[in-house]
């Protein structure tokens, strides 16, 4: 059976297509949904222009969500985004990722560059079958831990003890206030937005993407925002989901000048015991990063890839390998 293949350049012409298939009823992991690439593409677009390729080949269908720039194509996707990857639903997964291939070249696209993806992502695979050379270049982890059956207790017995004796000494001294939030409030959200504001991180690179993806959370009964307050102050304020049986985490932060109390910590064990406890997750997410505190809360790590793809049926693809190597050429010259 022949592949159907579409091009979009528009959303709104996309959902129709696809009906509820991209919808959160039917896609368990967030960043596979419609909505989360609608918030990308308003507020925070790659180069180019929008490019989304659909097959269906019988019973299964793919996506591909991409932003292109003459014959040069990215990931719709941004910072926020944990995993990015091709979105497949049902029958034969590989037949369909062949005709998504095939909808890539034929939009005139001839170099790909996709950034966070799993190692066992399907893409590269379907790429090489159908002419094209990849490069999968390790260039992050992703950080979790499995507690399915587990109480928090059993949990945080296995903790590094350097951890739980700082946990419980300043959870005593500090004497803070801890709230957890399913519904989107303003109060608590403008406290979240100063408390990231007076951390040591970089400035929030969209606001209102956040905001929007917290407000959709919330509706669905997912969003967990987690607040520590000193005396009326919060100090230290986190976001996570809990769905389909996994807790992510996707910010945290806390006040530089309250660092010495480790509000950060006292917040993350009530957020723990809570995801464990009462939302009984199987697992919990801590995005990606290699950061070492990250080490002393889970147990499994897992690599993160970016793709880089050439089409050798195409002379903009060869001319891409071309100057590919010689840059790794001069660069290799210049290090001796």
């Amino acid at each position: 059976m022949a592949a159907d293949v579409k091009l979009f350049r528009d959303l709104d012409e996309l959902e129709r297509d696809a009906g509820t298939a991209l919808a959160r009823s039917a896609r368990p992991q967030m960043f596979d949904r419609l909505d989360w690439f609608r918030l990308v593409h308003l507020f925070t677009p790659p180069p180019g222009e929008l490019l989304a390729i659909r097959s269906k080949n019988g019973a299964a269908s793919a996506w591909l969500f991409l932003a292109q720039e003459g014959s040069e194509a990215f990931a719709l996707s941004n910072w926020y985004c944990l995993r990015f990857g091709p979105v497949i639903d049902g029958g034969n997964g590989e037949a369909a990722l062949d005709a998504v291939v095939r909808g890539v070249r034929q939009a005139g696209v001839s170099r790909i560059f996709l950034s966070m993806m799993g190692g066992e992502d399907p893409l590269p695979a379907a790429l090489r079958r159908n002419g094209w050379m990849t490069r999968f270049t390790r260039t992050n982890v992703n950080w979790r831990i499995r507690v399915k059956g587990k109480s928090f207790e059993d949990y945080w017995a296995e903790r590094p003890s350097k951890l739980r004796n700082t946990a419980r000494r300043r959870a005593k001294t500090a004497g803070l206030r801890i709230e957890i939030l399913e519904r989107f409030d303003e109060k608590a959200w403008a406290d979240y937005e100063t408390v990231y504001g007076a951390s040591w991180k970089p400035a929030e690179g969209s606001p209102e993407l956040m905001r929007q993806f917290v407000e959709a959370e919330a509706a669905a009964g997912t969003l967990r925002l987690g607040l520590a307050y000193m005396e009326d102050q919060a100090v230290a304020a986190q976001l996570w989901t809990v769905e389909n049986g996994v807790a992510t985490i996707h910010k945290l932060a806390y006040r530089e000048d309250a660092k010495h109390y480790s509000p950060g910590t006292v917040l993350s064990v009530e957020l723990f015991r809570r995801a464990i406890d009462i939302d009984k997750v199987d697992m919990i997410d801590f995005g990606y990063g290699d950061h070492s505190y990250k080490r002393d809360w889970m147990d499994e790590s897992a690599p993160l890839y970016t793709l880089t793809a050439y089409d050798l049926r195409s002379v903009r693809g060869l001319l891409g390998i071309a100057r590919s190597a010689a840059s790794k050429l001069v660069a290799r010259l210049r290090n001796q």
